[in-house]
């Protein structure tokens, strides 16, 4: 089910993830985001080029994991939603960035390889490692994430 607020973006890492912890001790990491649009102006068949840039922002185990996998100049595919947060500076001016919060991001192939090494399950606080909770297969037949204790994950 969608919740209509969705993003995929494709680009290069513009500045190395920031791992920062909140007081209730919850890993968040931010990261710059640049992402290119490339095409060819029919007037006058000139190639054109434009650059966004998204602040990108982790929570969690991926926040940890994306702090020890990914740095400045990687290309990656993240997935998330938009969010708005606003505040007041100093001086009294309000501000206020979107930013994409991340539920998933991985490197982008289309240029490069990647070995993946699958982290052992944490259980809460960090106790220990604990198994995998059951999960149903997707439409593709492929589990969803786990793979049995016996099989490479891919």
């Amino acid at each position: 089910m969608s919740n209509g607020n969705t993003v995929t973006l494709v680009g290069n890492v513009t500045r190395d993830p920031e791992l920062r912890f909140t007081p209730s001790g919850q890993a968040t990491v931010t990261f710059g985001l640049a992402v290119n649009r490339r095409w060819q102006n029919r007037q006058t068949q000139e190639w054109e080029e434009a650059t966004s840039f998204f602040d990108v922002v982790c929570w969690r185990e991926m926040a940890e994991n994306v702090s020890e996998s990914v740095t400045r100049g990687a290309r990656v595919i993240v997935s998330g939603r938009l969010e708005q947060r606003s505040w007041e500076t100093p001086e009294g001016e309000k501000r206020s960035r979107v930013e994409v919060v991340a539920d998933e991001v991985g490197p982008s192939l289309r240029w490069a390889t990647a070995q993946v090494v699958k982290n052992e399950r944490r259980g809460p606080a960090g106790e220990g490692s604990s198994p995998p909770p059951a999960r149903s297969a997707s439409r593709s037949g492929v589990d969803a994430g786990y793979a049995a204790e016996d099989e490479e994950p891919f």
